[in-house]
């Protein structure tokens, strides 16, 4: 089989890419250069997709024997992903850039140019697992590292993406991937991670946001309407953020403050009590399946954050969207924000949060 393994220059897609070659395929590394300034990225452990990333990749590729490329996705990276992460956070949402990459970049741009040049499937360096099944299917899974399992962000990916998607690293725990890179040889074995957001290098997301949308003051307010502090912009608060709100007073009662809406279009941001933040119930669009789209009310898991804990849930899909409805009580869902669901560790499918409340016992999901 012809495979293209995405190459980041860490030490996972290192690792992948010569299990790939090891198993017998015909292997050439490509690394995405995604920033039209990738010199200037490199400030610390976060970033990723950097000139030195590039090198760091092609050393590997040299190691291994196999061909290497660039292929330059810059524009398609901001458009897809920077501005839509830009847009959704003016608009009063939080997004995940992570899944947003794996969905329309490393599965899509970079799954659709191998296809075109007559490659069979892209191999990546994430931690999850691709089980086929007896009747020919090919279904997603968590990781066998329950640390580094990134099956949450690999929950856009559709039937036909998973066809062509190796995850070599699945079953191997990520200090196991390290002393593999290190009795290879690879240069990478003991390079840090990268974490956080790829484009935003030094982590301040508030500051880097206020550089893209400039300042917007307006009012912090309590739910009853009252002004209790500014704001320099809105699109730097989250549902469920404590820190940072710099309230000129106190809650009357004394307790700690959350933020628990943002009104974009009033650019206002509104604190409440700990109490107003849990949701049992979530309305998601965009929905994505990793098979079929699920018939009916089903049981599942649902996780609303990457390294959040699973729900016990009910769900239901309608078209491009489904309904959820949790076990219990869910702190600080944002609209923006990703639900995965679960049906043991199989990934389901995914959607985005457009909406998260607290409904009474007797609602329910249901059939109509």
């Amino acid at each position: 089989m012809r495979v293209v393994a995405a190459m980041s220059g860490g030490v996972d897609s290192a690792v992948a890419a010569a299990r790939m070659l090891d198993a017998g395929h015909e292997v050439v590394g490509v690394h995405l250069a995604l920033s039209q300034s990738a010199a200037t990225l490199r400030e610390s452990a976060r970033g990723c997709c950097t000139i030195e990333d590039a090198g760091d990749a092609r050393r590997v590729a040299d190691q291994l024997g196999i061909p290497f490329y660039v292929w330059d996705m810059a524009q398609r990276f901001k458009r897809d992903v920077v501005d839509d992460f830009v847009a959704e956070y003016a608009a009063g949402r939080t997004p995940n850039p992570c899944l947003r990459c794996n969905e329309r970049i490393k599965f899509a741009a970079l799954l659709d140019k191998a296809v075109a040049l007559g490659f069979d499937a892209v191999a990546t360096g994430h931690y999850a697992r691709i089980v086929d099944t007896p009747d020919g299917r090919r279904e997603l899974h968590r990781a066998a590292d329950p640390a580094k399992d990134q099956s949450y962000v690999l929950g856009v990916l559709d039937a036909a993406q998973l066809a062509r998607a190796f995850f070599p690293l699945g079953d191997t725990l990520k200090p196991q991937v390290r002393e593999e890179a290190a009795d290879r040889g690879f240069y990478v074995a003991r390079k840090p991670d990268s974490h956080d957001i790829c484009f935003i290098a030094d982590g301040d997301t508030r500051g880097w946001l206020a550089g893209a949308l400039g300042e917007r003051p307006g009012e912090i307010v309590d739910t009853d309407g009252v002004v209790v502090g500014e704001h320099r912009g809105a699109f730097a608060y989250t549902v469920g953020q404590r820190r940072g709100l710099g309230l000129d007073r106190p809650a009357p009662d004394g307790e700690p403050r959350y933020v628990v809406e943002v009104r974009a279009a009033a650019n206002q941001v509104v604190v409440g009590t700990a109490d107003l933040l849990g949701v049992n119930a979530i309305t998601g669009d965009h929905a994505r399946w990793c098979g079929p789209a699920p018939a009916g009310v089903v049981r599942v898991g649902a996780q609303v954050r990457a390294h959040g804990e699973e729900v016990p849930a009910r769900a239901r899909a309608q078209g491009d969207r489904v309904e959820v409805r949790l076990s219990g009580r869910v702190r600080g869902v944002a609209p923006g924000q990703s639900v995965v669901l679960y049906e043991g560790t199989r990934v389901v499918g995914s959607a985005t949060i457009a909406s998260a409340r607290l409904e009474r016992a007797s609602s329910r999901v249901h059939n109509t």
